[in-house]
């Protein structure tokens, strides 16, 4: 395997986390009030993403396949608990 094809199975493999974790981030702010010391909108997407690439690992991990409904569904936990944690503010 070449390195290009192990940067785009590693890219596939992130995409749903990335995808996942902004759209909270963007629709959080769009239908949630923010709360003074809440992180700005890409530094809370950035952290739900990362929650959410870690569901995928644990995952792939556990289960030892890629792409399981399982893992889906808990990087929809991950990212959901990220945001609603971030949301919430920094100073509290």
């Amino acid at each position: 395997m070449s390195l290009l094809d192990l940067l785009n199975h590693l890219l596939n493999f992130i995409a749903p986390a990335l995808v996942v974790g902004f759209l909270c981030a963007l629709t959080g702010r769009a239908f949630g009030r923010r709360a003074a010391g809440a992180p700005a909108w890409w530094l809370q997407g950035a952290f739900n993403a990362a929650a959410g690439t870690v569901a995928l690992l644990g995952g792939l991990v556990l289960l030892g396949r890629d792409g399981t409904v399982a893992a889906y569904a808990a990087l929809v936990i991950a990212s959901g608990t990220s945001q609603w944690i971030g949301s919430r503010g920094w100073r509290r």
